[in-house]
């Protein structure tokens, strides 16, 4: 008989990503996260699973095992064991460490073979700096999320020769770079890397090329100095660099560029699609894209879900792969015609599937392609949840005032009555997405589904996936644009009668606690309020964050109206009891801004509890201590059910 999810099953997870298909296309190598509850840690570990069939086996035991990679000949997978590279036979048995502490003393980062087998270039810190050193700050970039203070840290480029160990520097200076790219004939590394040296991680960037070993040259950039640029690669003729991007730096879309190595213009390839490319990262699902002989297959939001993409000479298709199934990883081997996608549907956290990507014919952008449903490798979920069964997720549409059409989804118990409770929950970014499949990180909505409550989700204005004109709608009036795409919604289900207008509460995380205390001192509606890793004052939060001069620069533009649209501005306006959950360690919301807000509301006399979270980042809703994870998903149910006066169905 089947049962619901709950809390307690966190510990019980097994989430795998990272895909590293063979290749011969035969084996997939991935990382599963599981929970230790004794220790109170997430463990990662290796496992393989084979295309041809049978139960996906364990490579590594971790507990901080991740990103494998196979080498060119399929002999040996590389992967990172606490921050250094480690070897690994195909055939199994110990692994062996690459790399040590001593040459790599801030260890290194995900492992790229060359095209001969005999070198692993990869990005990672230049030096290592203890917890208890002083921190010398002079540019802005002085911290990042889950690394604390960085001061003038940068990450560079290295190189180490798989037989010998040696370890060679190819880049310096106080600009970061990013993962690195081998040429087809192994000659030359490409890069993004910042092209300001006083910009903070979140800065100005550009392709870039350097010549290794015999062919060692000066590093050079091949692309606009004031673009964007995120994960790079190579044309298998090397002729051109492939880039996830953006020509200007900026609010928007990125897209998917041929960057000529001359250095002249990048010309987009994905225009045509008005989605955004997703090379992937947390929070963020995607893929590095890949080519298929002359085709490129890619990732790109579309309605809140990831979808994989194809750009072949007929133009751009999706793949066969459902319409709201979600894709968070992806390695394509041509040779062998195939993909392995690491997918999340309505019933499953995360799989891993291997797509025929021979059989993959051209179609309409927005359906799925004809072909073969993919086969399904690993079935983590039904072997660490037996006889779990998800709440049903419906999607609606709404339409708001101005004419604008609102994406949501409603999640309820398919035998909840009408006139129960309302939970909204806002996600953050402003510009990531609420998906249509099943979701490990919000375990809250599932338990209050469980209780008879409704869950409304929202993708509005300034949302993924719905075109870039809504993705930038917000730019400039944070909180003014958006507001009405939540009230207006929760309107509509009130005059339904599917909710009770005296019972309906208020969550979101990150700009989505943005929205949350901006909506509290807009209006009366939510009996109760609780936002996480919150954002109240963005005059501070633009020299306190590391994305606060983005924000502040970018996504607000004018410094007159940061005052303006902060809700601290008018926390005279908020009456509705507060829960504030919050990391102790986030940098990307420092957690001044929960304490100015617990103190703003306590000394008007507003019901108000501030819970930080020591030593979490901003994003240990993700992978943080699964208690502090457990602790949030039970605080908030406790809050909202405790302030809307309901009771345990």
């Amino acid at each position: 008989m089947p049962r619901p999810l709950t809390i307690d099953d966190l510990y019980r997870f097994e989430i795998p990503g990272d895909p590293a298909l063979s290749p011969d296309g035969e084996r997939v190598a991935y990382t599963l996260t599981t929970q230790d509850a004794d220790n109170d840690r997430v463990i990662r570990s290796i496992w393989e699973v084979r295309g041809g069939g049978g139960p996906a086996r364990r490579l590594t035991h971790g507990p901080a095992d991740t990103a494998p990679r196979w080498s060119p000949d399929g002999a040996r997978l590389a992967f990172l064991r606490a921050g250094q590279l480690h070897l690994l036979s195909a055939d199994g048995g110990e692994a062996v460490a690459l790399t040590t502490p001593a040459r790599c003393p801030a260890g290194a980062g995900t492992p790229v073979w060359s095209p001969d087998g005999s070198r692993i270039a990869f990005a990672a810190s230049e030096t290592y700096r203890a917890d208890s050193a002083p921190v010398v700050i002079d540019a802005l970039g002085w911290k990042a999320d889950g690394a604390g203070l960085i001061g003038s840290l940068r990450t560079q480029l290295f190189v180490v020769e798989v037989d010998s160990g040696e370890v060679a520097q190819l880049t310096k200076g106080d600009r970061h770079v990013g993962p690195p790219s081998w040429s087809p004939d192994g000659t030359q590394l490409a890069y993004p890397a910042q092209t300001t040296s006083d910009a903070a991680v979140f800065g100005p960037s550009a392709a870039h090329v350097v010549g290794v070993g015999e062919n060692a040259s000066e590093p050079r950039r091949v692309g606009p100095v004031d673009g964007l640029v995120g994960p790079v690669s190579w044309y298998p003729d090397g002729s051109a660099l492939l880039v996830v991007g953006r020509t200007t730096f900026g609010v928007g879309h990125s897209e998917l560029l041929r960057q000529p190595l001359d250095g002249s213009a990048p010309v987009s390839l994905s225009a045509a699609l008005d989605r955004n490319v997703m090379g992937g990262g947390p929070g963020y699902p995607g893929a590095l894209p890949q080519f298929h002989g002359d085709d490129i297959v890619f990732c790109a939001r579309d309605r809140g879900a990831t979808r994989l993409f194809r750009l072949d000479a007929a133009g751009i298709s999706a793949s066969p792969l459902p319409v709201g199934t979600g894709v968070s990883g992806c390695s394509v081997v041509t040779k062998a015609g195939r993909a392995a996608v690491v997918v999340s549907d309505a019933t499953r956290f995360a799989e891993v599937v291997l797509l025929d990507l021979d059989a993959w014919t051209s179609g309409e952008p927005g359906l799925p392609s004809a072909g073969p449903q993919p086969a399904r490798l690993t079935d983590h979920m039904a072997r660490s949840l037996p006889g779990i069964a998800l709440h049903p997720v419906t999607e609606r549409e709404f339409t708001i005032a101005d004419g604008t059409v609102v994406h949501g989804m409603i999640t309820r118990a398919a035998d909840t009555p009408p006139g129960g409770p309302l939970l909204v929950d806002v996600h953050g970014g402003p510009h990531n997405a609420w998906a249509p499949h099943s979701d490990p990180v919000h375990l809250y909505h599932q338990e209050l589904a469980s209780r008879g409550w409704t869950i409304l989700t929202l993708n509005v204005r300034a949302s993924d996936g719905y075109g870039e004109a809504f993705y930038t709608a917000a730019v400039g009036a944070w909180g003014e644009t958006d507001e009405q795409d939540v009230l207006q919604p929760v309107a509509a289900l009130v005059d339904e009668g599917l909710v009770d207008p005296e019972r309906i509460a208020l969550t979101g995380y990150s700009y989505g606690g943005y929205l949350t205390c901006w909506l509290s001192t807009r209006s009366d509606l939510f009996a109760a309020v609780v936002p996480g890793g919150v954002l109240v004052d963005l005059k501070s939060m633009s020299g306190t964050s590391e994305e606060g001069h983005l924000i502040a620069d970018y996504e607000i533009g004018d410094p007159e109206r940061l005052t303006e649209l902060s809700p601290i501005s008018h926390a005279d306006a908020v009456r509705a009891p507060t829960l504030i959950l919050h990391g102790g360690a986030d940098s990307t919301c420092p957690v001044g801004q929960a304490e100015q807000w617990f103190h703003a509301l306590r000394t008007r006399d507003v019901p108000a509890r501030l819970v930080v979270y020591p030593g979490s980042s901003h994003l240990f809703l993700l992978d943080g201590r699964p208690s502090h994870r457990e602790d949030y998903s039970r605080r908030l149910i406790d809050w909202v059910t405790t302030h809307t006066n309901t009771s345990i169905r």
